[in-house]
């Protein structure tokens, strides 16, 4: 008998909802939402076109980090059950779009950002691409369980480029709003990774509690978690905010740390049984939305 040849598995046509998944238009969300509110709280003002052209600029760079992150790292989405149906890993896409489709977006935000509003927040901007794609992506993330807490910056730039897009300088103010978010992203993501450490075990990613075990993780989610009450509250320290932001910074982040208490001293458990993570993981969601909301709107009735 001939042996008959393995059928060649064919893409599925990609339409626009495969180049949007790219995005990761979930996490965006988040980043358009905080590089508004850094706009939003900026002292001056911006001409709203101009703003929104900002806003725009910060999403699509955003999008085209994502879009180069699910390109390099689609091998390793395959293997994991939360990411085996993107579009790369699910066969709706060619690796090479991806990756084309990553560039433009990324290459197009910073060329609008510098030619229409100015070249240090473009220069911010590109920066920041390059943290997520190239830094955490292909750097950090397959080589150190350190992978979040550096390339935790990553995500901590929109507020930045989005304060920095109207003044046109960087002062105290916007890298105080880049440090909370720095602090932030480690125990929203281990409280994440705690209850899918099977899938980073699975595709080998040195998550923190794959290689660090979950104690170690809870101790240090923590301990970040001790560090964001005093930074959130910073900008009202310093008189950069009023009392609306600052009364609900130590209320938010004083919930976060009761939720990270629970999860930091608490004992290994099976992966269904995690109910605290599960909670700190939505509420730091929560905590974020509205943090920076508070701050838009103490800077509106400030003004």
């Amino acid at each position: 008998m001939t042996a008959t040849a393995a059928p060649i598995a064919t893409p599925l046509p990609a339409d626009w909802r495969d180049f949007f998944a790219l995005t990761k238009p979930r996490v965006m969300t988040l980043v358009v939402f905080t590089g508004l509110c850094g706009l939003l709280a900026a002292p001056g003002h911006i001409h709203p076109v101009l703003g929104f052209t900002a806003i725009l600029c910060i999403a699509l760079g955003a999008g085209g980090a994502a879009a180069l992150n699910q390109w390099w790292e689609a091998d390793i989405d395959a293997q994991m059950k939360r990411t085996a149906n993107r579009p790369l890993p699910g066969g709706r896409l060619r690796r090479e779009d991806a990756r084309d489709f990553g560039l433009l977006l990324s290459g197009a935000s910073v060329l609008v950002m510098g030619l229409a509003i100015h070249w240090l927040a473009a220069i911010i901007l590109a920066l920041s691409i390059v943290y997520y794609a190239v830094v955490y992506t292909m750097w950090l993330k397959p080589r150190t369980p350190q992978n979040i807490v550096i390339g935790g910056g990553a995500g901590a730039f929109p507020p930045l480029i989005g304060w920095i897009a109207v003044t046109g300088e960087i002062t105290l103010m916007p890298v105080l709003l880049f440090a909370i978010i720095f602090m932030w992203t480690p125990p929203h993501f281990w409280a994440l990774a705690l209850f899918v450490k099977t899938d980073y075990a699975k595709a080998g990613i040195p998550m923190m509690p794959v290689v660090a075990g979950e104690r170690a993780t809870r101790q240090q989610i923590l301990a970040y978690a001790a560090i964001l009450l005093p930074l959130a509250a910073a900008p009202w320290f310093i008189g950069g905010t009023g009392a609306i932001y600052g009364v609900a910074a130590l209320a938010l982040s004083a919930v976060f740390l009761v939720l990270s208490v629970q999860v930091g001293l608490r004992r290994s458990q099976p992966d269904d049984a995690m109910r605290p993570e599960k909670r700190l993981f939505a509420f730091s969601i929560l905590y974020l939305f509205a943090l920076f909301g508070a701050l838009v709107i103490d800077r509106l009735v400030l003004a």
